[in-house]
């Protein structure tokens, strides 16, 4: 996953006075996140410092959400996503997304990752269904080196499936498949469930654990001169988001069980006595704000 650095706000001052009732807690807690939404407008969007494992970097910066591999250093990315709806029923979007990024310590590493995704969204009552693709592209990365002897460009495919079982909340199965991950030659199968809670004053509480599933590497990508097997894991991630108005403050814990030994076997070593750890794998803590603008806002 990909870790994105960028300043944060000034914390702000408001506070909640002593013995405060729910109802008053809530409206220091509207107040405050819209005095930093409205602080973080003139970013443009993007995430605020972070950390998180690769696919699932990717995936976020790409806006499928998902999961996947080791950390990278990212800066915030810069969105767009069109949405067109034929009906109640169907819906078809395009985007992009681009974004600094370091995958490995091994120069030279790529710079830069750009996005670009597709697919369609039905609505069937409670029940949706969302089927797409992502192509993440590495301009930069014409210079092989020990990790990626080749472009680490590769193409994903995903299915999401989505029912509303009460009004407030919702639950979720997710699948991505790549057959090259990083063009690895590794194939790659991401599977997950989710779960939303929208709570009262625009807030809501959501999470998500899936399990990431690797094939073997083909003969160009080697250790000790022979093929091997990318490690699998598990994936976690529990925040709390607001909305107001068009745009969403989430704030986010992720984590893996993927070991520093298993993420070098990605990134390459970085560090440890014997140069088999990476230190691009570890918890994080991620602050995103997205934007959804409709024809009506703009007016």
């Amino acid at each position: 996953a990909a870790w994105r650095r960028s300043p944060r706000p000034p914390a702000p001052q408001s506070r909640a006075p002593p013995c405060c009732t729910p109802l008053q807690i809530n409206k220091v807690l509207r107040k405050t996140t819209r005095s930093v939404l409205k602080s973080l407008v003139a970013t443009s969007g993007g995430g605020l410092g972070a950390a998180l494992p690769l696919a699932e970097a990717q995936r976020m910066l790409s806006g499928s959400g998902g999961a996947s591999a080791h950390l990278v250093t990212l800066e915030p990315p810069r969105k767009k996503k069109l949405r067109y709806t034929f009906n109640n029923t169907w819906a078809a979007y395009v985007g992009t997304a681009g974004s600094s990024i370091k995958l490995t310590d091994q120069a030279p590493s790529p710079t830069m990752e750009l996005d670009l995704m597709g697919g369609v969204r039905a609505t069937f009552g409670n029940f949706t269904a969302d089927l797409g693709g992502i192509a993440y592209v590495y301009p930069s990365a014409s210079t092989p080196n020990a990790v990626f002897p080749t472009n680490p460009t590769f193409y994903e495919g995903y299915a999401k499936l989505g029912y509303n079982v009460t009004e407030t909340i919702n639950v979720g199965a997710n699948a991505f498949y790549t057959p090259s991950f990083l063009d690895t030659g590794a194939n790659g199968t991401y599977v997950s469930a989710t779960a939303k809670w929208t709570l009262p004053m625009d807030f809501a509480l959501s999470g998500e654990f899936g399990r990431q599933y690797f094939g073997t590497t083909d003969t160009k990508h080697l250790l000790n001169s022979q093929p091997y097997a990318l490690p699998d894991y598990n994936y976690w991630n529990a925040g709390l988001s607001y909305s107001y108005k068009f745009a969403t403050l989430d704030l986010r814990y992720h984590d893996t069980d993927l070991s520093k030994e298993k993420c070098s076997l990605i990134t390459g070593p970085t560090t440890g006595p014997t140069g088999t750890q990476s230190k691009y794998c570890g918890a994080a803590f991620v602050a995103t704000l997205s934007f959804a603008l409709t024809s009506k806002d703009l007016k």
